[in-house]
């Protein structure tokens, strides 16, 4: 029996992090100045939605969806066809940072990433004028997989060593974290409500 190869890469992917090693990289990128925009109303004209595809680690691109001053990103290879990736984003208003942590499996040559790790700034509307700064860990989708989702959430706000307990939960949960089923873990106290998955954001 031939099995999926989904399964067989996730399989491989199991059996690399047990005698490799899980390390950082960074990116950055600027809407304005490095994305294309490949959805929404013309650049020139007013628009409160619109989607853009950024650069990202070595040929994965980060996919940016805007509406209504919130955003939700999907690293790596979306879904074929007409499928779109869930909505993942928060209930407030919202923005992310420039910066992208990737985490990188690496075996001899051979370097996959496999999750990243973005800070987001939250905003707590009328109870202060001060974001609350999370940081949003995600699956990576991948060539042969492509369902990349939120595995957790780390409220870096008067949090110690937020990256660490991120770069934890990254390693921790990818390899049998199962994207439209299982719960993102939560660290650090009560993270601002994420609005509910409704599509691609181009409401």
């Amino acid at each position: 029996m031939r099995l999926p190869l989904s399964i067989l890469f996730l399989a491989g992917l199991m059996g690399l992090a047990q005698a490799a090693e899980i390390e950082s990289a960074y990116t950055e990128f600027d809407i304005e100045k490095d994305c294309v925009r490949f959805s929404g109303p013309p650049a020139n004209e007013p628009a409160d939605w619109a989607n853009f595809v950024c650069p990202g680690w070595r040929g994965y691109p980060v996919l940016v969806y805007y509406g209504d001053l919130r955003e939700s990103l999907f690293y790596g290879f979306p879904p074929t066809g007409d499928l779109a990736p869930a909505w993942e984003s928060f209930s407030a208003f919202n923005r992310t940072g420039p910066t992208v942590e990737w985490r990188i499996l690496k075996e001899e040559t051979r370097q996959v990433p496999l999750t990243t790790i973005h800070r987001w700034f939250v905003s707590q509307g009328e109870e202060s004028d001060k974001d609350i700064e999370v940081l949003v860990v995600e699956k990576v989708g991948q060539l042969t997989e492509r369902d990349g989702c939120v595995l957790g959430y780390v409220v870096a706000t008067g949090n110690e060593n937020a990256n660490e307990k991120a770069r934890h939960i990254a390693d921790e949960q990818v390899f049998d974290f199962a994207c439209g089923a299982d719960q993102p873990v939560i660290d650090a106290g009560t993270v601002p409500l994420p609005a509910p998955a409704t599509g691609d954001g181009s409401e």
